[in-house]
């Protein structure tokens, strides 16, 4: 999957794990497999079935959006890098269809 950062400064706190682990601390690790495994999937749908990632999509104000767990309360926020978007005929998101995303938070508790 194609990755892109919303802001420079985001991209920089995941350059190496070191980086990582300044920004997210005892997250790193874990902050580090899932870009991982974003980096190896083909599209959203992919990578939907990494055990535990639980991708879904947000609604309300975080409407456009999807999230991969990190830990229990801390997510990894991101949007599909497409205009337009791909849909299903029922209007929904063509998962299989994304394969391009900007990230837009990471480590984030949006509970």
């Amino acid at each position: 999957m194609n990755i892109r950062y919303h802001t420079r400064k985001l991209e920089k706190t995941v350059e190496s794990l070191s980086a990582m682990k300044r920004h997210y601390g005892n997250m790193a690790k874990k902050i580090d497999v899932r870009l991982q495994q974003f980096s190896v999937a083909l599209n959203l749908d992919e990578l939907s079935h990494f055990p535990g990632i639980n991708c879904h999509e947000l609604h309300a104000d975080r409407a456009d959006s999807l999230a991969v767990h990190i830990s229990p309360n801390h997510r990894i926020i991101f949007e599909p890098d497409h205009d337009p978007l791909p849909e299903k005929e029922d209007g929904g998101l063509d998962w299989k269809q994304v394969t391009a995303i900007v990230m837009t938070e990471i480590a984030v508790d949006y509970h």
